[in-house]
């Protein structure tokens, strides 16, 4: 490197000038052009100086590397929040949604007499009783409970009578 070069120049200029004060020649300056160090020191060197080059370039690569796996993280990351937030949304519209359907199934029937909630366990037995028709099963298993079931099935025919 430069300020090594400039240290040996240095010192060289030192000893010089000790050897040669002796016959009165005052040396000010040495300057070192070239050095030509033995093939297996050069070798030795440019071995040294690829080396480093490598590793710098692996190090620059595994940066790249992170970098990129940070970016990816942070954009899976990002997108599954905004899933989740439209989930959520989702949800939050279809309970709103349900909210006014119970409001408005009350409003429709407080004039019947009839409880809502009774109202709405009545349609969900007819809707489950859909679905275990639609499966083809011969078998349909009914709870001990029928007469309850029975109940509201009959009470929401009251409902649909008086509507």
């Amino acid at each position: 490197t430069l300020t090594s070069r400039d240290a040996i120049n240095a010192k060289l200029r030192d000893i010089l000038d000790e050897a040669t004060d002796k016959w009165g020649v005052k040396v000010n300056r040495v300057e070192m052009q070239e050095i030509l160090p033995p093939e297996e020191i050069r070798t030795a060197m440019e071995k040294e100086m690829r080396a480093e080059r490598d590793k710098r370039a692996r190090i620059l690569q595994a940066d790249g590397e992170r970098e990129y796996q940070i970016r990816v993280a942070d954009g899976e990351k990002q997108a599954r929040i905004a899933r989740a937030e439209g989930e959520a949304q989702a949800k939050k519209l279809v309970a709103d949604a349900e909210r006014q359907a119970i409001m408005l199934i009350a409003e429709a029937v407080k004039d019947s007499g009839t409880d809502p909630a009774q109202y709405q366990i009545a349609l969900r037995y007819v809707e489950a009783f859909k679905e275990i028709v639609k499966q083809g099963d011969k078998t349909v298993v009914l709870p001990y409970e029928s007469s309850a079931l029975l109940g509201s099935v009959k009470t929401l025919g009251d409902i649909f009578q008086k509507s």
